[in-house]
């Protein structure tokens, strides 16, 4: 399956903000956007036009990257999302925090989304007490998600108890850090996605 296999910090240099690709690290002084907040390449300091297009663009990359999905997907979620009723922006983040790999992430057991899809795809994970590889999934409400028992003991995982502490989880899910288990109280809204994103740009880019 192609993926992208670069420096991940280029990304966030590249849109101009943190994506916190690689979890913990990016809240250190080893963060490659704090000491060099520009664009990677020798004209990366330059000032550029930006056209309503580029600003459009470059909404929804961030969110694609932030996410780690290919254009092809990303597009389908968006054909998706537009069929359903409701806003599509809206729905089209919905449908991203659902995934299985994020969730992962957003309960704590994963230090990066990169890191859930990861564990993810070599079978760590039981959903609904079914071992599950496909990072892709679509989690609904009264889905248990759970570390196989065979995994417990790796020290991703064991690290992931501390993570599970320190970072909490949104409210549309429920961890149970000591039996390492999460649950889905119910679907995730436009409300529960703090960061920063602007997905009008992002419906405006696809609808041209």
């Amino acid at each position: 399956m192609a993926r992208y296999t670069g420096a991940k910090c280029r990304l966030c240099r590249r849109e101009g903000e943190k994506l916190f690709l690689k979890g913990d690290r990016c809240y250190t002084d080893k963060c490659a956007y704090d000491r060099r907040p520009y664009a990677p390449g020798m004209h990366g300091r330059m000032r550029k036009k930006t056209s309503d297009y580029a600003i459009q663009l470059r909404e929804k990359q961030k969110v694609r990257r932030m996410y780690g999905i290919l254009e092809g997907q990303f597009h389908n979620y968006f054909l998706r999302a537009d069929l359903q009723k409701g806003v599509t922006g809206a729905n089209l983040l919905i449908f991203l925090e659902r995934r299985m790999d994020n969730v992962i992430y957003r309960l704590g057991f994963a230090n990066s989304r990169d890191q859930a899809r990861q564990l993810v795809r070599h079978g760590l994970f039981l959903l609904n007490g079914r071992r599950v590889s496909i990072p892709s999934i679509q989690v609904k409400p009264g889905d248990v998600i759970k570390v196989r028992e065979a995994s417990e003991k790796s020290p991703i995982i064991q690290e992931a108890r501390e993570v599970i502490a320190r970072r909490g989880c949104p409210d549309w899910l429920e961890v149970d850090g000591e039996n390492l288990k999460g649950k889905v109280v119910s679907l995730p809204t436009r409300e529960h996605i703090t960061f920063p994103i602007n997905e009008q740009l992002i419906v405006e880019l696809y609808s041209k």
